[in-house]
């Protein structure tokens, strides 16, 4: 199952790896991954930054509030930041409980105790969790499953399974237990691009535009037991990022008649 989308997936990513990765600085490539990836993760929570706001945010800092934005949005993509770069330099940490902590404390560190008083960044959950038209089960059961889940998804990479399946399916029970206060999706979302990119592969970008379909997707664990669409749906978000980009780089490369 999935095997054609492996073989895709790793065709295209060759291509884009020798064409679009390895073309780029090493620094530069991080800091454009870093901002797209963190515009489109934030906004899928609600955040109005564009992917240009925040590349001023990332280049001026708090400094350069753009016009319009709030001072909570500023102070809530400067946390992913944070946690996106210790992510970056953490690479070789085990897949475990004081990552997913850590990550998630640093990315909710600063807005949390505005949105929920009383709230510890990086804790567990002390009450039950509700978001959007999801009511989420009992929180100490579901919190109980938190190291098991590590601890398999950890196997899982020493085994050498395929990271893209590995980071769809942890990301997928993941969400369903929903640990965490606050942050859990953005916390899921960079733990699965840790798992891809301590593979060497290159970030998942779930766009905003995608939305729909990402909820869609992590809801059918719920309602119908499977994983099998929100893995179908990274191989697909993956491959249609490396596709676009590809065909971008194509079109800017060539010749452009000014007169």
């Amino acid at each position: 199952m999935f095997e054609k989308e492996i073989e895709e997936y790793e065709n295209i990513r060759q291509e884009y790896q020798q064409k679009i990765a390895d073309r780029m600085g090493s620094m530069q490539w991080m800091e454009y991954n870093e901002i797209l990836f963190s515009a489109h993760s934030c906004a899928i929570e609600g955040n109005s930054f564009t992917v240009d706001d925040t590349r001023i945010l990332r280049e001026k800092g708090m400094a350069m509030i753009p016009v319009g934005r709030s001072l909570l949005e500023c102070t809530e993509m400067a946390d992913h930041f944070r946690a996106f770069d210790y992510m970056v330099s953490h690479l070789d940490s085990m897949f475990d409980e004081t990552l997913l902590k850590e990550v998630n404390r640093l990315a909710t560190e600063h807005t949390l105790g505005y949105r929920v008083p009383g709230a510890v960044a990086g804790a567990y959950t002390t009450e039950d969790m509700a978001a959007g038209d999801t009511v989420f089960g009992d929180h100490e059961t579901l919190i109980a499953r938190v190291p098991k889940l590590m601890d398999s998804t950890q196997r899982a990479l020493d085994a050498g399974q395929h990271p893209m399946m590995v980071a769809a399916k942890w990301h997928g029970y993941y969400e369903y237990l929903h640990p965490f206060r606050d942050g859990n999706g953005r916390t899921g979302r960079l733990l699965s691009n840790f798992i891809l990119l301590r593979a060497g592969h290159p970030l998942l970008i779930v766009r905003l535009e995608d939305r729909s379909e990402y909820i869609s997707s992590l809801k059918l664990i719920r309602t119908e037991g499977t994983d099998e669409f929100l893995v179908t749906f990274f191989f697909k978000t993956a491959i249609n990022r490396m596709k676009g980009e590809l065909a971008q780089k194509r079109k800017n490369t060539l010749p452009t008649m000014f007169f």
